[in-house]
């Protein structure tokens, strides 16, 4: 484009005969003007604060110099003009004026700038200073048209002394005002610059949105403008911001049925419905929402027509879409419905819980498909179990699940026992507003313990249709599910019964699955909890509670057990088999027998757990040979306590360690070597020993106490110590206050707690003899043993106990090496141990009528509870144990039988 052809088109734009010209051209004058006046006002301004500054300027430095030390003696001195001079230039290049003049009383100069009019006499009114403060005269004195202050000296005697005079010319006092002058030019000429732009872009925009048209042309399109909007086939109106109609088409006189006199009255008083005049005095922006007006349905959209810079208000267009709404009805309809069950795939059968199932598809199907919606559930489904019902028996409901809009509607309540008659499989639909709920609709339903009173509420409140669908899968009734609709007006028709069969029939699925799944977590809970150990055994050594929690979802394979062993000792046992459900809890049985098998053989806790880990690897071979699962690895923590000593002896595998609680309330976590867990590895175990004191606690756990996904198993430890540690409290109230602070609801994984008192054997319960190898040392130990037992009370346990210890010791004299000894340990029972260093085992043997030996064994089974051989680091122990109270008949009668 060429410079001229661009000068062309900025002349057209402006051109007066336009109105964007004609606005420019008057803003430009107009600022033109304003700028003017602006700037000499400016100027003159300047100029009298530029005066003013000058009196004060002049003033001041007058009463300072003439107030200043040393002045009043310098004028009375023989030279004045020498000592003020100086000081007198000095002040005024510093103060930046003209003159500062020192004279006599008389006028007579004693300085001046120029020091030719020394001694010369003042010019001008100077005696009106003498009488007063001072004053401030304008006048043309010897260096011109000047502003000048005078100021008299005065002495300490009130007596004038001299004059000072301080002066400023105009030329000086004109130049501070005429800096100003090129700055506002300046501004000015930048004004104009801003305001010749701001106007010419706003005449820009103006020609743009008149498109550059006259009066002529705009009058043209205004009518063309009148003609199509009063033609078109679409409701326009334009609402002011006072509510009030502006203007309305003929359309939207016909829609909406306005009176002739419409426009300038307010909205609300136009007769149109309550919605109607709400919606359009809302100010609000809506895009086509539905509003029915009589017998049609119109599309309304409103946008506010200030958006871009019109007058406040809002322009509402009207669409009558009653005709397109029955044909597009039908497939939002349809695409509504896709969107429901694509959604109830999603949100239906998110856990394994019947209830939380049936729940969830209530609240699917509410309030997009129905006002309410009640699940009824038999109680053999909620409680995993399957019934075949035949079609003449009611099958007992109990309400499972409610969704409504309304909490106060007058439904059944969810826990409320319903019935129902399992005749059809099909679903049912019922108009309520047509046949009621009588006797008969009640029977074709085939709903069970039906309240009159109850169906004379759901009529009253509203409720005028219901769908009635059972609950089946694979045959077997499971529930049924009523849909009702009150706030809908809208019956339920055939493709809503459809859409209901359907959503039903996808959510029995899921409700039969978590049915299936909860009778087999029932199964799993059963069987672990009969392989756990319903009540612990009697023993005095330690006084213990427990706690199990079955896993929130899958049993797992957790277990726990305190067995008593020979000599006043207890086992602890704590274990967890990885994995869950039913094989996890079967391995546990079998993992829980094997340890009391072995602890029956006396091992110690580190030869207990070789022996359970070779248990386990040979299971896995078998498991493994025979395509069965097999045993991911377990963990096992196998304790032995000695209520004698006092002392604990602890091994472990894979599982974590006690935590010991003294007496005091301090924490400790003994250090015990980790094994590797059972099945993994072969590797040798190791055992540690340490003293308990009596009164502490032993605390021993699965790592589902300890361990969450959303905790560290670290922080679980800390916790636990820190609920551990304090005030001393009984096993009982340890385990609800860990379980209190460890566990919140239900636990994702199998949770054991075991905490046990340790209490230890008084010295007077307990009596300990060397014996030498000598046959004859029986007797010794026969009379030791009976005057013990008298000194207790035991004497009818002493030929009992006399006849055991004989068989035993001589025996252990007989074949035994090494130092013998003989304890007896007075607790439940009264036990007997005979120590040796001899590794032989004895054995029962059943003599002949003819032999002469071979019955010592057999006479100690016969007259003890029981009896045994543990293994020790330097030899064996012989035990039996004896119930304290048998009468002697009875012992007799028991050996002779």
């Amino acid at each position: 484009m060429t410079h001229r052809t661009l000068g062309r088109e900025l002349l057209s734009q402006f051109s007066l005969r336009t109105v964007a010209g004609q606005v420019f051209c008057c803003v430009l004058a107009l600022v033109l003007l304003l700028i003017g006046g602006a700037t000499v006002a400016l100027v003159l301004q300047g100029r009298s604060d530029s005066l003013k500054e000058a009196r004060l300027r002049t003033m001041s430095v007058a009463q300072t110099f003439a107030h200043s030390p040393g002045i009043v003696p310098a004028l009375d001195s023989k030279d004045p003009t020498a000592i003020l001079q100086p000081r007198a230039e000095q002040v005024r290049r510093r103060a930046h004026v003209d003159a500062v003049v020192v004279a006599s009383p008389q006028g007579v100069r004693y300085t001046h700038p120029d020091p030719t009019l020394i001694g010369k006499h003042i010019i001008g009114p100077y005696k009106d200073a003498l009488t007063g403060p001072g004053v401030t005269l304008t006048f043309s004195g010897s260096m011109g048209p000047s502003t000048i202050s005078l100021v008299p000296v005065t002495r300490p005697d009130g007596s004038v002394a001299g004059l000072v005079s301080v002066g400023l010319t105009d030329r000086t006092v004109n130049s501070v005002a005429e800096r100003s002058i090129p700055l506002s030019i300046v501004a000015a000429v930048a004004a104009a610059a801003v305001t010749a732009g701001g106007a010419a872009l706003v005449s820009r925009r103006l020609r743009r949105q008149t498109h550059g048209l006259g009066p002529a042309e705009m009058i043209r399109m205004y009518e063309h403008h009148d003609a199509v909007l009063h033609a078109v086939r679409e409701a326009v109106l334009i609402i002011g911001a006072d509510h009030r109609l502006m203007m309305a088409n003929d359309e939207a006189r016909r829609l909406l049925a306005l009176p002739p006199d419409a426009e300038g009255r307010a909205v609300a008083d136009l007769g149109l419905g309550a919605e109607t005049a709400e919606l359009l005095a809302s100010g609000r922006c809506v895009t086509d929402e539905v509003l029915r007006v009589g017998n049609r349905l119109l599309a309304v959209n409103l946008r506010p027509t200030d958006a871009r810079g019109g007058p406040p208000g809002t322009v509402a267009t009207l669409r009558d879409t009653t005709e397109l709404r029955k044909v597009t009805g039908r497939a939002e309809l349809v695409h509504e419905r896709l969107l429901l069950l694509y959604e109830a795939g999603a949100r239906i059968g998110t856990t394994l819980d019947v209830a939380r199932t049936a729940q969830e598809l209530a609240d699917v199907a509410t309030p997009g498909f129905a006002d309410v919606t009640t699940v009824d559930l038999a109680d053999t489904a909620l409680f995993g179990e399957e019934e075949a019902t035949p079609n003449s028996d009611p099958l007992d409901m109990r309400r499972t699940a409610t969704a409504t809009v309304d909490p106060y509607q007058p439904l059944y309540p969810s826990g409320q026992m319903v019935g129902f008659v399992p005749s059809r499989t099909r679903a049912m639909r019922v108009n309520i507003s047509e046949t009621g709920l009588g006797p008969e609709v009640i029977a074709q339903l085939g709903w069970r313990h039906w309240d009159p009173e109850r169906a004379g509420k759901i009529i009253d409140y509203g409720f005028h249709s219901v769908l009635s669908v059972p609950l089946h899968a694979r045959g077997v009734i499971l529930g049924l599910v009523n849909f009702w609709r009150a706030d809908n007006l809208e019956p339920f028709d055939e493709d809503d019964l459809s859409f209901a069969e359907e959503l039903v029939a996808r959510a029995a699925v899921s409700v039969d699955n978590a049915r299936r799944y909860t009778r087999e977590h029932e199964l799993a809970v059963t069987l672990q909890r009969s392989l756990l150990p319903r009540d612990l055994p009697e023993q005095n050594a330690l006084d213990v509670a427990h706690r199990y929690l079955p896993a929130r979802a899958e049993v797992g394979g957790d277990w726990f057990d305190v067995i008593p062993l020979s000599g006043a000792r207890v086992a602890l046992v704590v274990g967890d088999v990885v994995g869950h459900g039913l094989h996890a809890a079967a391995t546990m049985g079998r993992l829980r027998t094997s340890i009391h098998n072995f602890s029956a053989l006396d091992f110690a806790p580190d030869e207990l757990l070789g022996h359970l880990d070779e248990l386990v690897n040979r299971i896995d071979q078998d498991e493994a040979a025979g395509g069965g699962p097999e045993i991911a690895g377990a963990g096992c923590l196998y304790a032995i306590y000695d209520a004698v000593s006092g002392n604990c002896s602890v091994a472990r595998a894979g599982h974590p360690g006690p935590v010991l609680v003294l007496p005091d309330g301090t924490v400790e976590v003994p250090e015990v070597p980790a094994g590797l867990p059972l099945g993994i590895g072969g590797m040798p175990f190791e055992a540690a020993e340490f003293h308990v004191p009596e009164g502490s606690r032993l605390v021993l756990y699965t790592d589902g106490l300890v361990e969450r996904r959303d905790r560290d198993i670290d922080v679980g430890l800390d916790l636990l110590r820190a609920t551990l540690a304090g005030r001393d409290r009984t096993p009982e109230e340890t385990c609800d206050d860990v379980l209190d602070t460890m566990v919140s609801g239900q636990p994702i994984d199998d949770v054991v707690l075991l905490v046990a008192r340790t209490r230890t054997l008084a010295p007077e319960q307990v009596a300990q003899w060397d014996v030498d190898t000598d046959p004859a040392a029986v007797a010794g130990v026969r009379k030791n043993v009976a005057q013990w037992l008298t000194e207790r009370g035991l004497d009818e346990e002493a030929f009992t106990t006399e006849l055991i210890l004989s068989e035993l010791v001589t025996n252990a004299v007989r074949y035994a090496t090494g130092p013998i000894e003989v304890r007896l340990l007075y607790d439940r029972n009264l036990i007997c141990e005979v120590s040796d260093t001899s590794n032989t085992s004895p054995h029962m043997r059943y003599a002949a009528t003819t032999d002469e030996g071979g019955r010592g064994l057999f006479l100690v089974a016969q007259f003890a509870e029981r009896w045994g051989t543990r293994y020790t680091e330097t030899g064996k122990v012989i035990w039996s144990e004896q119930t304290v109270g048998e009468s002697e008949e009875e012992e007799t009668n028991g050996w002779t039988g």
